[in-house]
Order: C-alpha cells, then sequence, then structure tokens
C-alpha cells in the first residue's frame, strides 16, 4: 500500500448506514433516516434511473482548551441506497431534514394508485 493510501485510509472518517424507517401508505412511501449531526448543507440525495443514494456528512463542532475524556460523538459519514421501483413518481418526490432526522416522500405514480372499478347495470 502506498503512503498516500494509507494516509487517506487513517484520515477516513467512519461511514455507517443510518437507522431507516420505511412506510407504505395509498398516496406513496414515506422514508425516515436518523441522521444525527447532519445538515442541510451536507446531505446529497441522487436518484440515478432506479437508484436512490442518500449520502451525508456530520461534523461535530470541536472545544479549545478542554480535556476530552470520553467521546462517543464524532465526524462521521452516513451512506444509504435503495432501489425504487417504476411504481414510485419520481419527478415528485420530497425531501426534509429536521432535528437529525431526514424524511422522504415518494409518491405513487397515478397508474400504481388503487382505484375503484365502477360495475355497470344490464
Amino acid at each position: 500500500m502506498t503512503s498516500e493510501a494509507k494516509k487517506r485510509e487513517t484520515n477516513a472518517m467512519p461511514r455507517f448506514s443510518p437507522n431507516t424507517d420505511i412506510i407504505e401508505q395509498q398516496d406513496g412511501f414515506h422514508i425516515y433516516m436518523d441522521m444525527p449531526g447532519v445538515s442541510r448543507e451536507d446531505l446529497v440525495i441522487d436518484l440515478k434511473e432506479n437508484d436512490l443514494e442518500i449520502s451525508a456528512k456530520a461534523n461535530y463542532p470541536r472545544m479549545e482548551g478542554v480535556s476530552n475524556i470520553h467521546l462517543e460523538f464524532g465526524d462521521c459519514e452516513y451512506t444509504r441506497s435503495f432501489t425504487i421501483s417504476d411504481v414510485v413518481d419520481r419527478e415528485n418526490i420530497r425531501a426534509s431534514m429536521k432535528n437529525g432526522v431526514l424524511e422522504m416522500f415518494l409518491p405513487k405514480a397515478e397508474k400504481a394508485k388503487p382505484r375503484k372499478i365502477q360495475i355497470q347495470a344490464e
């Protein structure tokens, strides 16, 4: 391994797959992801064909003049990806970030929504 590769490896932030809940309702899918320490500016959501990729960085402020006895929070990266089907209306996906929780709404395409079939009388 080259010294440059070793340097990158030792400076790499820990990478986590965030805890995620996915709920299906009649209108679409709701995704909730825990990403503590992530700001909206550090969040990237990409949709490439059927692949939905979410990545983010959490940066925690450093306190100067203190002696850190024990730290469990620190800078990290979150990454998660999903394969979405043609049932999802890709043009109307929405996302919001509040209190460290990413909430996404993936609406169902009109053709995938349940509908009633009218029965004609003879």
